[in-house]
């Protein structure tokens, strides 16, 4: 029988995973289209590969196996899984078509709604992927300033301006990768060491994990006036989730430009540039942004769904609330246990569960972790998603979860026995860094 979500469970049998992975070996290469999601980031040989149904919070995978997911489709999934209010804006709109010859009326609704919702809004545009839009915002600042340099700080997309700066950098023309820096978030002279006269645009996530200190934002938004550079904030996280306007609202601070996706449509692919009116208005007819399903029908008619339940339902509270619980739950549990190299960190939203690697290898405590984890249940990547569908019930169970896997990992550390207690192959790093951000190779 498959698992339900039980604290006496074995672990799960994974079998039609396993051979939908054979089968995908060889024909798509890493396997899959989003890192993340890739068998790379779940201990292989006990975690799930594939996933074929979600409700509410709660996920079922390719055998049947139940569990309750704080991954959320990697971020998008905010009010949760085939939501009824968004399902049925889907389904209505499919009655009447997906992709049409001419404009479609929602484009200009949904503008109207993110207009009135995000600060820097004067203007809209539409995609479908979160690098389309940062890559639009990066030429419209280019195109604009009439310089060429970018300083990023995060996660950025796959595009080459910004692929540049990580280690899989190849196939990317040196010519692109000299116009592409990096700066440590929370450190305000590491970006002024970094500016030339040429600098065009300064583009960073807002927040990840770290809260920003001694002003840096503000700080950041004062020196980008002051030396004639565009202002990007990549809110693809943040928007409607930290506030309803995202970090801009929640610090109060317009950038020149700002992207959204994941949260603002509940699983549905569409990505949002906003920002200053004369900088957008230079994609009238300066530089070249467009796509044939930017105004599909789909997305925009669950964006304008999602958008209308997270804010009359107070969403960003709602995750808040129910992200301090599993956060300080996840502390006070390690404390409780005397595990003082653990610890939930980030905010209440979005957290994650962060190893001292005095307790040995980071990677393979968080694999022991997650492996527990999966055989309670409770699909698991270190990280805390939150949705509008995590009730108290999950909640609940899920720091019953924690407490016996801590206790495991507790037991493996003292016997110093971490690999030999985790039965499968341990997680793999990803480039992507949630402390010190600059990920610029050495030039050798």
């Amino acid at each position: 029988m498959p698992n339900k979500i039980s604290l006496t469970n074995n672990f799960p049998v994974i079998e039609k995973s396993n051979e939908l992975y054979n089968r995908a070996l060889g024909l798509i290469p890493s396997v899959t289209q989003t890192l993340a999601k890739g068998p790379g980031q779940w201990v292989n040989g006990i975690a799930p590969k594939y996933l074929v149904k979600g409700k509410g919070s709660h996920v079922w995978d390719a055998d049947g196996n139940e569990y309750i997911d704080f991954m959320m489709g990697v971020g998008p999934l905010s009010l949760g899984y085939s939501y009824p209010k968004v399902d049925e804006a889907i389904k209505r709109q499919l009655e009447d078509g997906i992709t049409f010859s001419m404009m479609h009326p929602l484009e200009v609704e949904v503008a109207e709604l993110i207009r009135d919702i995000v600060p820097n809004a004067e203007a809209v545009r539409y995609s479908k992927t979160g690098a389309d839009a940062t890559s639009a915002a990066v030429r419209l600042a280019r195109a604009f300033t009439r310089k060429n340099k970018i300083l990023c700080c995060g996660y950025h997309g796959w595009h080459d301006w910004y692929i540049s700066v990580t280690a899989r950098n190849n196939g990317i023309p040196e010519a692109v990768q000299a116009n592409s820096f990096t700066f440590n978030y929370n450190d305000i002279n590491s970006v002024i060491g970094s500016i030339d006269n040429d600098v065009a645009a300064i583009i960073l996530e807002p927040v990840v994990f770290a809260e920003p200190k001694d002003n840096f934002l503000h700080k950041l938004a004062d020196l980008c006036r002051e030396k004639n550079i565009v202002l990007i904030f990549d809110e693809m996280w943040t928007g409607f989730r930290m506030a309803l306007g995202g970090a801009q609202e929640y610090f109060g601070i317009k950038p020149d430009l700002a992207t959204y996706s994941k949260a603002v449509a509940n699983g549905m692919p569409i990505s949002i540039l906003t920002g200053r009116r004369e900088i957008m208005d230079l994609a009238d007819e300066d530089i070249f942004f467009y796509t044939t399903f930017g105004g599909e029908a789909l997305s925009l008619a669950a964006t304008k769904a999602t958008i209308h339940e997270l804010r009359d339902k107070n969403v960003p509270k709602y995750l808040n609330e129910q992200g301090k619980k599993l956060k300080d739950g996840y502390t006070a549990i390690a404390q409780k246990l005397e595990m003082d190299f653990t610890r939930a960190i980030g905010y209440n939203w979005r957290s994650m569960a962060s190893f001292d690697e005095k307790a040995g290898d980071p990677l393979v405590q968080k694999s022991l972790m997650q492996q527990e984890m999966i055989k309670r249940g409770v699909l698991w990547q270190g990280f805390h998603n939150m949705s509008y569908s995590h009730s108290d019930e999950d909640i609940n169970f899920t720091l019953a979860a924690l407490e016996e896997s801590l206790a495991v990992l507790k037991n493996a550390v003292e016997k110093n026995n971490l690999r030999g207690t985790l039965k499968g192959e341990p997680v793999l790093p990803v480039f992507r860094k949630v402390d010190n951000f600059n990920m610029k190779p050495l030039k050798k």
